[in-house]
């Protein structure tokens, strides 16, 4: 008989417990983002896909085509082609590409830019059928933006 009430005492301090908890996570906040609806802020130092940066004097991007970030990239997704031009100094820039299935996100290729031409992009919504749709020319990516 002891036995049989211990149990009930028991269940019923259980359930106690568990109201508790459920009647706290009603009162609190919501701190569930609808996410299509709402998106998230993302911190400055989040680190998507690297991308050119545009240069505000010139409207252009600051690459040299050097060839450093390809260099030192260790996943070799990178390719950077130029050609000299007549009149103009130093190579022109022609290719620039990303293949961001190999790209392991190491920023290598950031720290190396001499003209600081690369940075993380802020993108965070990468969605993709093909494995077609993660190979960035990052170069027509500049071109088109404002």
């Amino acid at each position: 008989m002891k036995a049989y009430f211990t149990d009930l005492f028991t269940g019923a301090w259980s359930l106690i417990v568990g109201l508790k908890v459920t009647f706290k996570a009603l009162i609190s906040p919501v701190v569930t983002v609808q996410y299509p609806r709402v998106k998230n802020e993302v911190t400055p130092n989040y680190r998507g896909h690297i991308d050119l940066v545009k240069d505000a004097e010139t409207g252009s991007h600051r690459c040299i085509t050097c060839g450093s970030c390809m260099r030192e990239c260790p996943s070799g997704c990178i390719v950077v082609d130029g050609e000299k031009r007549e009149g103009v100094k130093g190579k022109a820039l022609t290719v620039f590409t990303l293949d961001f299935t190999k790209c392991s996100l190491c920023g290598a290729c950031v720290e190396v830019c001499p003209t600081q031409a690369l940075d993380y992009s802020q993108e965070y919504e990468l969605a993709g059928s093909a494995r077609e749709d993660f190979y960035y020319d990052l170069l027509k990516r500049v071109e088109e933006r404002e």
